[in-house]
């Protein structure tokens, strides 16, 4: 029989010893994101992987802020974020860094998520677009890698809060981070 776990048994990391962690080598971009419950959402699911660091960018709300908390459930404490006002220039400043950028998107040339293999100790940053008109063209043509999640029903896309667990965990998993 299987029980389910208490939280007290998880041996979950302290926010000071999350802080200390090494991190995985994963940036997140916000790209004017409406939802404040997909701003939290993204705060908690990077948590759970421990990524390095969220840009929010343009539109998207920063904390503190009571609907990204009710999602987040603490995450904005101890997830490192900042906020970006252009998030063209950011692009260009992290591909300066020597970092990859990957645009989560619908896009001709595309990687399928199941085919994109990251190399290991690389840094990698996902760009995650608004929710009505996804990624900006400007940041897809900048773009080191365009990434798109397979899907066969009959939406054109995810939420975004589901597409970044979605690609967070994929990219989590093969960089054999834990």
């Amino acid at each position: 029989m299987n029980r389910k776990l208490k939280n007290s048994e998880l041996n979950r990391k302290s926010v000071a010893d999350f802080k200390e962690a090494e991190k995985t080598p994963i940036i997140i971009v916000l790209d004017n994101i409406r939802s404040l419950n997909n701003v939290g959402s993204v705060f908690r699911t990077a948590d759970a992987f421990l990524i390095e660091k969220i840009y929010l960018c343009g539109i998207t709300a920063t904390p503190p802020h009571r609907d990204i908390q009710k999602t987040a459930l603490g995450a904005t404490d101890t997830v490192t974020w900042e906020y970006a006002e252009d998030s063209v220039a950011l692009v260009q400043q992290l591909k300066k860094d020597g970092v990859h950028v990957c645009a989560i998107e619908q896009a001709e040339g595309a990687v399928m998520l199941d085919k994109f293999m990251p190399i290991t100790g690389e840094k990698y940053a996902v760009v995650f677009g608004n929710e009505v008109k996804g990624v900006q063209q400007e940041i897809v043509s900048l773009s080191d890698t365009v990434i798109e999640i397979p899907q066969v029903g009959t939406k054109h896309s995810l939420n975004i809060s589901v597409s970044a667990g979605v690609v967070i965990w994929d990219l989590f998993s093969k960089l054999g981070v834990s």
